[in-house]
């Protein structure tokens, strides 16, 4: 029996663990070189920072790991999401790394229109709840912009309608911000170009925009998917210039629509709304031109009306002055018989007062007398008003007496003396702390020195040029050294030197063969 089973386990073929991995990896890509699965994403965080994707499909019943490498991720039509179902082509492949298989995803598709509706419905159910198309936030495009920013693709038909319309309406200045509208880096792309218009200088080498206009033209769900990315429709909501959404025909929608100030139907229609058309302006402002010449002219002949029916009701000049005329007439005539008549009046008056010695003494004596009479008065007033300040002098001096000034100099004194007292305190206690802390330092001193160490027999081995020695390998035989003790030095001749280990070279771990390595 024992012959038997040592002679079966000799007949049996060994094989490395190597080996049994790549023939597994060989029959399953063989088998499997080219399968088309459908499934749910689970795992999925975004490329690596390789540009590679892992993550898995799972269904109900079963989980299939994934991968889909760096210029696979760059061809895709849109971005894979957490929970999304998809149709994955590739080819099955085995990971000797791990013992597991892999689906090499070529190329991944939505499992159907369907699943992309509602995901992009359950998208805009929760940026509206956020607020994000509310039209009370939504900005007016400005009447007659100066400069007008476009994010779409610099190759297409897209820009040279826009600017062909915008030329034949109203020409202005256009600038361009060169975006893939199309693939799974577009909707990066175009978040960038509407921050990047927002982020201009207003007085900057590029002018800043005025108005906005995503655009780009019409195809299918998968192709317009990046224009319903999150983080763009958050980037439009938040822009301070007005955004005109222009994507696709007028039957296509997309988030952007929603958050954008304006949606136009086609990106010539987002032209057409973006400015006005400049002959209308002209013809329009011809006829208001035409209207103010006409007002003006119709007003001016009314006031000229006017000043003429005012003017007939008027008198003339002559028969305003003609009685002012007579009355100035008539003072002039009386002006002389009036002069002759005064002049003898004052010679009568004059001849009956006539300056003689007497009249000039009576005079003088009248004017003495009222000249007493006021000094008396100026006399009584000087001494009545010098009694009431002596008075008022005297009851002030009352007030201020010494009493309350000595009462006022003893607190500020005794404040004094206890600021005093107080700084002396805080002195006192100041100094013991620092003094506290000095000895404590002083302590801590005395515990760190290696002088302490040294009481406890140790010594210190220093070179010839005093460098403290800490390994046996540094000393060379037939060195002079000096060795410190707690009570003294000594100087000392080394006899021979010590070995510094080699380091062990551990052997490289040879790579198994059909080993690919780990992708992380």
């Amino acid at each position: 029996m024992s012959d038997t089973a040592s002679e079966s386990r000799s007949n049996a073929t060994e094989y490395t663990v190597s080996e049994i991995s790549g023939a597994l990896k060989r029959t399953v890509e063989d088998a499997f070189g080219n399968v088309r699965v459908r499934g749910e994403i689970s795992g999925y965080r975004g490329p690596h920072s390789s540009g590679h994707a892992y993550f898995a499909l799972k269904d109900d019943r079963a989980r299939l790991d994934a991968v889909v490498w760096k210029t696979t991720m760059s061809r895709l039509k849109f971005r894979p999401e957490e929970g999304m179902e998809v149709i994955a082509t590739g080819r099955l492949t085995t990971y000797p790394g791990k013992s597991n298989y892999q689906i090499v995803i070529d190329n991944l598709e939505p499992a159907g229109a369907g699943a992309l509706m509602a995901l992009l419905e359950e998208r805009k159910r929760r940026l509206q709840a956020e607020g994000l198309f509310d039209a009370g936030r939504k900005r007016r495009l400005p009447f007659m912009p100066g400069v007008i920013g476009v994010v779409t693709s610099p190759t297409g038909s897209v820009i040279r309608d826009i600017i062909h319309r915008i030329k034949d309406r109203f020409p202005l200045h256009v600038l361009v911000w060169p975006v893939r509208v199309q693939g799974e880096t577009a909707g990066a792309e175009v978040t960038a170009a509407v921050n990047g218009f927002n982020a201009l200088a207003r007085d900057g080498a590029i002018p800043h925009p005025d108005v906005l206009i995503v655009a780009r033209g019409g195809g299918s769900l998968e192709d317009l998917w990046g224009f319903n990315d999150e983080a763009l429709a958050r980037a439009v909501a938040a822009s301070r210039i007005p955004v005109i959404s222009a994507v696709g025909h007028e039957t296509d929608w997309t988030l952007i629509d929603f958050a954008a100030d304006m949606r136009a139907p086609t990106p010539t229609g987002a032209a057409e709304i973006a400015v006005p058309v400049r002959a209308d302006l002209e013809a329009t402002l011809a006829s208001l031109a035409a209207r103010l010449r006409a007002c003006a002219s119709r007003n001016l002949e009314r006031k000229r009306q006017a000043v003429r029916a005012a003017a007939r009701a008027l008198p003339s000049p002559d028969q305003l002055l003609a009685l002012p005329r007579r009355r100035f007439d008539e003072a002039t005539s009386r002006l002389g018989r009036a002069l002759t008549v005064s002049i003898e009046r004052k010679r009568a008056r004059l001849e009956r007062q006539r300056l003689t010695p007497a009249a000039l003494s009576r005079r003088i004596n009248e004017a003495r007398t009222l000249t007493g009479r006021d000094l008396a008065r100026a006399q009584a007033a000087f001494f009545a008003i010098a009694r009431e300040r002596r008075a008022r002098f005297k009851r002030t001096a009352a007030r201020l007496s010494p009493a309350p000034i000595v009462r006022r100099q003893k607190a500020q004194g005794d404040a004094l003396t206890g600021l005093t007292r107080r700084q002396d305190h805080a002195i006192a206690r100041r100094l013991d702390r620092l003094r506290a802390s000095l000895t404590q330092a002083d302590r801590l001193l005395s515990t760190l020195s290696h002088k302490a160490v040294l009481a406890r027999g140790f010594a210190l081995v220093k070179d010839a040029e005093g460098a403290v020695i800490k390994l046996a390998a540094d000393v060379v035989p037939g060195a002079a050294l000096s060795l410190e003790f707690a009570d003294g030095s000594a100087d000392a001749v080394a006899t021979g030197g010590g070995a510094r280990p080699k380091a062990s070279a551990k052997p490289a771990k040879p790579r198994e063969p059909g080993n690919q390595g780990s992708l992380f």
